[in-house]
Protein backbone atom coordinates (compact mmCIF):
# COMPACT_ATOMS: atom_id res chain seq x y z
CA UNK A 1 0.00 0.00 0.00
CA UNK A 2 2.99 2.36 0.28
CA UNK A 3 3.57 2.45 -3.49
CA UNK A 4 1.82 4.78 -5.93
CA UNK A 5 -0.22 2.26 -7.94
CA UNK A 6 -2.34 0.98 -5.02
CA UNK A 7 -2.99 4.58 -3.94
CA UNK A 8 -4.36 5.41 -7.39
CA UNK A 9 -6.35 2.16 -7.32
CA UNK A 10 -7.92 3.35 -4.05
CA UNK A 11 -8.82 6.70 -5.62
CA UNK A 12 -10.33 4.91 -8.61
CA UNK A 13 -12.46 2.68 -6.37
CA UNK A 14 -13.44 5.27 -3.77
CA UNK A 15 -13.37 8.62 -5.59
CA UNK A 16 -14.06 7.77 -9.25
CA UNK A 17 -14.91 11.37 -10.14
CA UNK A 18 -11.46 12.50 -8.98
CA UNK A 19 -9.74 9.61 -10.77
CA UNK A 20 -11.51 10.49 -14.03
CA UNK A 21 -9.91 13.96 -13.94
CA UNK A 22 -6.33 12.61 -13.72
CA UNK A 23 -4.43 13.81 -16.81
CA UNK A 24 -0.90 13.09 -15.53
CA UNK A 25 0.49 11.23 -12.53
CA UNK A 26 3.58 12.85 -10.99
CA UNK A 27 5.58 12.00 -7.90
CA UNK A 28 6.09 14.93 -5.49
CA UNK A 29 9.55 15.96 -6.68
CA UNK A 30 8.42 15.67 -10.30
CA UNK A 31 5.51 18.02 -9.67
CA UNK A 32 8.07 20.47 -8.32
CA UNK A 33 10.13 19.91 -11.48
CA UNK A 34 7.04 20.70 -13.58
CA UNK A 35 6.63 23.99 -11.73
CA UNK A 36 10.34 24.80 -12.06
CA UNK A 37 10.84 23.79 -15.69
CA UNK A 38 7.50 23.06 -17.36
CA UNK A 39 8.66 19.48 -18.08
CA UNK A 40 6.71 16.27 -17.33
CA UNK A 41 9.63 14.02 -16.42
CA UNK A 42 10.62 11.48 -13.76
CA UNK A 43 13.78 9.52 -13.00
CA UNK A 44 14.14 5.75 -13.04
CA UNK A 45 14.83 5.20 -9.33
CA UNK A 46 11.78 7.08 -8.06
CA UNK A 47 9.55 5.68 -10.81
CA UNK A 48 10.59 2.15 -9.83
CA UNK A 49 8.68 2.70 -6.58
CA UNK A 50 5.35 3.29 -8.32
CA UNK A 51 4.73 -0.40 -9.23
CA UNK A 52 4.16 0.72 -12.85
CA UNK A 53 7.74 0.52 -14.11
CA UNK A 54 9.21 -2.45 -15.95
CA UNK A 55 12.33 -2.17 -13.82
CA UNK A 56 14.48 -4.49 -15.92
CA UNK A 57 13.68 -2.62 -19.16
CA UNK A 58 13.67 0.82 -17.44
CA UNK A 59 10.38 1.67 -19.15
CA UNK A 60 6.72 2.09 -18.18
CA UNK A 61 4.74 -1.15 -18.33
CA UNK A 62 1.47 -0.80 -20.29
CA UNK A 63 0.17 -3.97 -18.63
CA UNK A 64 0.75 -2.71 -15.09
CA UNK A 65 -0.75 0.68 -15.93
CA UNK A 66 -3.79 -0.97 -17.48
CA UNK A 67 -4.37 -2.83 -14.20
CA UNK A 68 -5.10 0.53 -12.56
CA UNK A 69 -6.98 2.03 -15.50
CA UNK A 70 -4.11 4.23 -16.70
CA UNK A 71 -2.03 4.55 -19.88
CA UNK A 72 1.56 5.35 -20.74
CA UNK A 73 0.37 8.73 -22.05
CA UNK A 74 -0.61 9.70 -18.49
CA UNK A 75 2.92 9.04 -17.22
CA UNK A 76 5.85 11.47 -17.33
CA UNK A 77 8.77 10.88 -19.65
CA UNK A 78 11.63 8.87 -18.14
CA UNK A 79 15.21 10.02 -17.64
CA UNK A 80 18.21 8.76 -15.74
CA UNK A 81 19.02 10.48 -12.45
CA UNK A 82 22.17 11.97 -13.99
CA UNK A 83 20.40 13.37 -17.07
CA UNK A 84 19.52 17.00 -17.75
CA UNK A 85 15.79 17.02 -17.07
CA UNK A 86 14.81 20.56 -17.90
CA UNK A 87 16.09 24.06 -17.22
CA UNK A 88 14.73 26.63 -14.85
CA UNK A 89 11.93 28.73 -16.39
CA UNK A 90 13.15 32.16 -17.49
CA UNK A 91 10.78 34.09 -15.23
CA UNK A 92 11.96 32.15 -12.17
CA UNK A 93 15.62 32.56 -13.12
CA UNK A 94 15.10 36.32 -13.45
CA UNK A 95 13.12 36.52 -10.19
CA UNK A 96 15.85 34.70 -8.25
CA UNK A 97 18.78 36.42 -9.97
CA UNK A 98 20.10 33.25 -11.62
CA UNK A 99 21.55 32.57 -15.05
CA UNK A 100 19.68 31.53 -18.15
CA UNK A 101 20.73 27.85 -18.23
CA UNK A 102 20.12 26.49 -14.73
CA UNK A 103 19.96 22.71 -15.17
CA UNK A 104 17.52 20.55 -13.20
CA UNK A 105 18.80 16.97 -12.91
CA UNK A 106 16.70 13.84 -13.21
CA UNK A 107 17.23 13.27 -9.50
CA UNK A 108 16.41 10.19 -7.45
CA UNK A 109 14.21 8.58 -4.86
CA UNK A 110 15.27 9.07 -1.26
CA UNK A 111 17.25 5.86 -0.77
CA UNK A 112 18.91 6.00 -4.19
CA UNK A 113 19.88 9.64 -3.51
CA UNK A 114 21.34 8.60 -0.14
CA UNK A 115 23.31 5.89 -1.92
CA UNK A 116 24.75 8.48 -4.33
CA UNK A 117 25.74 10.59 -1.33
CA UNK A 118 27.33 7.56 0.33
CA UNK A 119 29.05 6.36 -2.83
CA UNK A 120 27.03 3.13 -2.79
CA UNK A 121 26.75 2.85 -6.56
CA UNK A 122 28.91 -0.12 -7.65
CA UNK A 123 28.13 -3.80 -7.28
CA UNK A 124 29.07 -5.14 -3.85
CA UNK A 125 28.69 -1.82 -2.02
CA UNK A 126 26.04 -1.59 0.70
CA UNK A 127 24.78 0.52 3.57
CA UNK A 128 22.50 0.02 6.53
CA UNK A 129 20.32 2.95 7.54
CA UNK A 130 19.02 3.19 11.10
CA UNK A 131 16.41 5.89 10.82
CA UNK A 132 12.74 5.86 11.76
CA UNK A 133 12.57 2.86 9.47
CA UNK A 134 15.52 0.64 8.64
CA UNK A 135 17.04 -0.09 5.24
CA UNK A 136 19.67 -2.55 4.07
CA UNK A 137 20.66 -1.23 0.63
CA UNK A 138 22.92 -2.96 -1.88
CA UNK A 139 24.00 -1.69 -5.30
CA UNK A 140 23.77 -4.15 -8.20
CA UNK A 141 25.26 -4.29 -11.67
CA UNK A 142 22.23 -6.15 -13.02
CA UNK A 143 18.51 -6.53 -12.31
CA UNK A 144 18.00 -9.23 -9.64
CA UNK A 145 14.29 -9.46 -8.77
CA UNK A 146 12.86 -11.91 -6.25
CA UNK A 147 9.39 -10.61 -5.34
CA UNK A 148 8.50 -13.49 -3.02
CA UNK A 149 11.26 -12.33 -0.63
CA UNK A 150 9.71 -8.82 -0.34
CA UNK A 151 13.07 -7.38 -1.41
CA UNK A 152 12.69 -4.17 -3.40
CA UNK A 153 14.63 -4.47 -6.68
CA UNK A 154 14.70 -0.94 -8.14
CA UNK A 155 16.56 1.06 -10.77
CA UNK A 156 19.45 3.00 -9.29
CA UNK A 157 19.92 6.69 -10.04
CA UNK A 158 22.93 6.01 -12.29
CA UNK A 159 22.47 4.58 -15.82
CA UNK A 160 22.44 0.79 -16.22
CA UNK A 161 22.61 0.14 -12.48
CA UNK A 162 20.05 -1.28 -10.10
CA UNK A 163 19.79 -1.77 -6.37
CA UNK A 164 18.07 -4.01 -3.86
CA UNK A 165 16.64 -2.97 -0.52
CA UNK A 166 15.35 -4.80 2.47
CA UNK A 167 13.08 -2.44 4.38
CA UNK A 168 11.89 -2.72 7.98
CA UNK A 169 9.21 -0.32 9.17
CA UNK A 170 10.41 0.34 12.74
CA UNK A 171 14.12 0.83 13.48
CA UNK A 172 14.80 3.84 15.71
CA UNK A 173 11.00 4.08 15.86
CA UNK A 174 11.07 0.93 18.01
CA UNK A 175 13.63 2.46 20.38
CA UNK A 176 11.63 5.70 20.49
CA UNK A 177 8.51 3.72 21.39
CA UNK A 178 10.45 2.04 24.21
CA UNK A 179 11.68 5.47 25.29
CA UNK A 180 8.11 6.75 25.51
CA UNK A 181 7.05 3.81 27.63
CA UNK A 182 10.00 3.98 30.04
CA UNK A 183 10.29 7.77 30.27
CA UNK A 184 14.01 7.61 29.44
CA UNK A 185 15.56 9.14 26.33
CA UNK A 186 16.94 6.86 23.63
CA UNK A 187 20.46 8.02 24.53
CA UNK A 188 19.94 7.23 28.22
CA UNK A 189 18.57 3.78 27.39
CA UNK A 190 21.48 2.79 25.15
CA UNK A 191 24.01 4.26 27.60
CA UNK A 192 22.70 1.86 30.29
CA UNK A 193 23.88 -1.04 28.13
CA UNK A 194 27.51 0.02 28.33
CA UNK A 195 30.02 -0.38 25.54
CA UNK A 196 30.71 -4.12 25.42
CA UNK A 197 28.24 -6.27 23.49
CA UNK A 198 26.36 -8.77 25.62
CA UNK A 199 25.01 -12.19 24.71
CA UNK A 200 21.24 -12.13 24.09
CA UNK A 201 19.35 -12.60 27.36
CA UNK A 202 16.58 -14.87 26.15
CA UNK A 203 14.04 -12.03 25.91
CA UNK A 204 13.07 -11.51 22.27
CA UNK A 205 11.47 -8.39 20.81
CA UNK A 206 9.58 -8.41 17.52
CA UNK A 207 9.71 -4.84 16.15
CA UNK A 208 6.52 -5.08 14.10
CA UNK A 209 4.92 -2.01 15.67
CA UNK A 210 3.32 -0.95 12.38
CA UNK A 211 3.53 -4.19 10.40
CA UNK A 212 6.56 -5.30 8.42
CA UNK A 213 7.83 -5.25 4.88
CA UNK A 214 10.91 -7.41 4.27
CA UNK A 215 10.61 -10.36 4.33
CA UNK A 216 6.97 -10.75 5.46
CA UNK A 217 5.10 -8.00 3.58
CA UNK A 218 2.51 -8.09 6.37
CA UNK A 219 0.63 -4.92 7.27
CA UNK A 220 -1.37 -6.57 10.07
CA UNK A 221 1.36 -8.22 12.16
CA UNK A 222 2.21 -6.45 15.43
CA UNK A 223 5.15 -6.47 17.81
CA UNK A 224 5.76 -8.48 20.95
CA UNK A 225 8.13 -9.19 23.83
CA UNK A 226 8.60 -12.93 24.39
CA UNK A 227 10.47 -14.63 27.24
CA UNK A 228 9.88 -12.05 29.99
CA UNK A 229 10.70 -12.98 33.57
CA UNK A 230 10.91 -11.25 36.95
CA UNK A 231 14.54 -10.45 36.19
CA UNK A 232 13.65 -8.66 32.92
CA UNK A 233 14.43 -5.09 33.89
CA UNK A 234 14.63 -1.97 31.72
CA UNK A 235 18.18 -2.73 30.56
CA UNK A 236 17.18 -6.21 29.44
CA UNK A 237 14.22 -4.81 27.51
CA UNK A 238 16.40 -2.16 25.86
CA UNK A 239 18.86 -4.82 24.80
CA UNK A 240 15.99 -6.90 23.39
CA UNK A 241 14.65 -3.91 21.41
CA UNK A 242 18.03 -3.28 19.78
CA UNK A 243 18.46 -6.98 19.05
CA UNK A 244 14.95 -7.20 17.59
CA UNK A 245 15.74 -4.47 15.07
CA UNK A 246 19.12 -6.08 14.41
CA UNK A 247 17.47 -9.42 13.65
CA UNK A 248 14.94 -7.71 11.38
CA UNK A 249 17.92 -6.33 9.43
CA UNK A 250 19.38 -9.85 9.39
CA UNK A 251 16.08 -10.97 7.83
CA UNK A 252 16.70 -8.42 5.10
CA UNK A 253 20.24 -9.71 4.59
CA UNK A 254 18.97 -13.27 4.18
CA UNK A 255 16.35 -12.06 1.69
CA UNK A 256 18.99 -10.16 -0.29
CA UNK A 257 21.27 -13.20 -0.31
CA UNK A 258 18.43 -15.36 -1.60
CA UNK A 259 18.04 -12.88 -4.48
CA UNK A 260 21.69 -13.25 -5.49
CA UNK A 261 23.35 -10.36 -3.63
CA UNK A 262 26.58 -10.82 -1.68
CA UNK A 263 27.50 -8.29 1.02
CA UNK A 264 30.98 -8.29 2.61
CA UNK A 265 30.64 -5.09 4.66
CA UNK A 266 28.19 -2.25 5.19
CA UNK A 267 28.41 1.44 6.02
CA UNK A 268 26.11 2.69 8.78
CA UNK A 269 24.08 5.88 8.50
CA UNK A 270 21.09 7.36 10.32
CA UNK A 271 20.47 8.46 13.89
CA UNK A 272 20.70 4.95 15.31
CA UNK A 273 24.27 4.61 14.06
CA UNK A 274 25.41 6.84 16.92
CA UNK A 275 25.06 3.81 19.20
CA UNK A 276 28.27 1.76 18.98
CA UNK A 277 26.51 -0.99 20.93
CA UNK A 278 23.84 -1.24 18.25
CA UNK A 279 26.43 -1.29 15.46
CA UNK A 280 28.33 -4.04 17.27
CA UNK A 281 25.09 -6.01 17.49
CA UNK A 282 24.46 -5.54 13.77
CA UNK A 283 28.02 -6.50 12.81
CA UNK A 284 27.77 -9.66 14.90
CA UNK A 285 24.32 -10.68 13.64
CA UNK A 286 25.18 -10.01 9.99
CA UNK A 287 28.70 -11.41 10.27
CA UNK A 288 30.25 -8.46 8.42
CA UNK A 289 32.23 -5.36 9.45
CA UNK A 290 30.27 -2.10 9.80
CA UNK A 291 32.02 1.08 8.65
CA UNK A 292 31.29 4.41 10.30
CA UNK A 293 31.91 7.31 7.89
CA UNK A 294 33.93 10.33 8.88
CA UNK A 295 31.89 13.28 10.11
CA UNK A 296 29.91 14.99 7.40
CA UNK A 297 26.58 14.98 5.60
CA UNK A 298 26.56 12.09 3.15
CA UNK A 299 22.82 11.58 2.89
CA UNK A 300 20.13 12.17 0.30
CA UNK A 301 20.65 15.95 -0.05
CA UNK A 302 24.35 15.43 -0.78
CA UNK A 303 23.51 12.70 -3.27
CA UNK A 304 21.00 14.95 -5.02
CA UNK A 305 23.65 17.67 -5.24
CA UNK A 306 26.04 15.17 -6.82
CA UNK A 307 23.40 14.24 -9.41
CA UNK A 308 22.94 17.94 -10.15
CA UNK A 309 26.68 18.35 -10.67
CA UNK A 310 26.80 15.40 -13.06
CA UNK A 311 23.78 16.65 -15.04
CA UNK A 312 25.16 20.18 -15.32
CA UNK A 313 28.76 19.31 -16.18
CA UNK A 314 28.67 15.86 -17.76
CA UNK A 315 31.14 14.56 -15.16
CA UNK A 316 31.71 10.82 -14.84
CA UNK A 317 29.17 9.52 -12.30
CA UNK A 318 31.56 7.02 -10.71
CA UNK A 319 34.23 9.66 -10.20
CA UNK A 320 31.72 11.96 -8.48
CA UNK A 321 29.77 9.41 -6.39
CA UNK A 322 32.68 8.23 -4.26
CA UNK A 323 32.48 6.83 -0.74
CA UNK A 324 33.41 9.00 2.27
CA UNK A 325 36.45 8.30 4.40
CA UNK A 326 35.89 5.65 7.06
CA UNK A 327 36.40 6.96 10.58
CA UNK A 328 36.02 3.63 12.35
CA UNK A 329 35.13 0.02 11.61
CA UNK A 330 33.06 -2.07 14.03
CA UNK A 331 33.97 -5.74 13.71
CA UNK A 332 31.71 -8.70 14.58
CA UNK A 333 32.24 -10.06 18.08
CA UNK A 334 33.18 -13.60 17.07
CA UNK A 335 32.90 -14.96 20.63
CA UNK A 336 29.16 -14.13 20.52
CA UNK A 337 28.43 -15.48 17.04
CA UNK A 338 26.92 -18.73 18.32
CA UNK A 339 24.78 -16.96 20.92
CA UNK A 340 23.53 -14.53 18.28
CA UNK A 341 22.75 -17.35 15.85
CA UNK A 342 20.69 -19.13 18.51
CA UNK A 343 18.83 -15.92 19.37
CA UNK A 344 18.15 -15.24 15.68
CA UNK A 345 16.72 -18.73 15.36
CA UNK A 346 14.29 -17.98 18.22
CA UNK A 347 13.41 -14.68 16.57
CA UNK A 348 12.69 -16.37 13.23
CA UNK A 349 10.44 -18.94 14.86
CA UNK A 350 8.20 -16.32 16.47
CA UNK A 351 6.68 -14.65 13.39
CA UNK A 352 4.76 -17.76 12.25
CA UNK A 353 3.85 -18.47 15.88
CA UNK A 354 2.08 -15.13 16.41
CA UNK A 355 0.89 -14.39 12.86
CA UNK A 356 -2.54 -15.89 13.40
CA UNK A 357 -3.17 -14.35 16.83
Amino acid sequence: PGFTAPKLAWVKNNEPETFAKAAKVLLPKDYLRLWLTGEYLSDMSDSAGTSWLDTGKRAWSPELLEATGLTVEQMPGLVEGTDRAGTLRAELAEKWGLGSDVVVAGGAGDNAASACGMGTVAEGQAFVSLGTSGVLFAANGSYLPKPESAVHAFCHALPNTWHQMGVILSATDALNWHSGVTGKSAGELTAELGDALKAPSGVTFLPYLSGERTPHNDAKIRGAFVGLGHESDRVVLTQAVLEGVTFAIRDSLEALKSAGTKIDRVTAIGGGSRSRYWLSSIATALGVPVNIPADGDFGAAFGAARLGLIAATGADPLSVCTAPETAETVEPVRDLTSAYEAAYGRYRALYPAIRGL
